[in-house]
């Protein structure tokens, strides 16, 4: 669990995972924050094989039940139910596991390889550390040296 999570949403996480694995996918973020709109409980679901529209609408539907019944939350909220997008986030060693081969652009802590941000086509995971194929060959990456890394869209 990260630091500084709250107890309702490690509740939530522990309420709503199983809703999601029992649909074969995986919970790879929940938030519940207050945006411009109210309060929002947003879950990010992810699959090997992508996420449909209509793998949100069931786990949205089944979610709705689930908090109906439990009810967990004392406040007003909306329920968001959506796939990470294309140029999703990486967070965790799974996420750089699944998007072997893909580009990404990681901004590390540190210097590495003379530089903070590093662009390329993600490689091989071992021991914490990701190897990037960038444009003057492979830099490894030790994962607890990455701030924030997500995805690069190719057209």
């Amino acid at each position: 669990m990260p630091a500084g999570e709250s107890a309702l949403v490690r509740r939530l996480n522990e309420l709503l995972e199983p809703v999601v694995l029992d649909h074969g996918l995986e919970l790879a973020e929940l938030q519940f924050r207050r945006e411009a709109q109210g309060w929002v409980l947003r879950l990010i679901i992810d699959a090997d094989d992508g996420v449909s529209i209509d793998d949100c609408a069931r786990v949205s539907r089944e979610v709705s039940h689930l908090l109906e019944v439990e009810d967990p939350i004392e406040r007003p909220f909306h329920l968001e139910v959506s796939s990470p997008g294309l140029d999703r986030p990486l967070k965790r060693e799974r996420d750089y596991s699944r998007s072997r081969g893909k580009m990404a652009k990681l901004v590390c802590r540190e210097e590495i390889d003379g530089q903070n941000v590093i662009i390329g086509r993600l490689g091989d995971l071992a021991d914490g550390v990701i190897t990037v194929e960038t444009e003057t060959g492979p830099v490894p990456v030790p994962l607890a040296a990455v701030r924030r890394a997500k995805l690069v869209v190719e057209w």
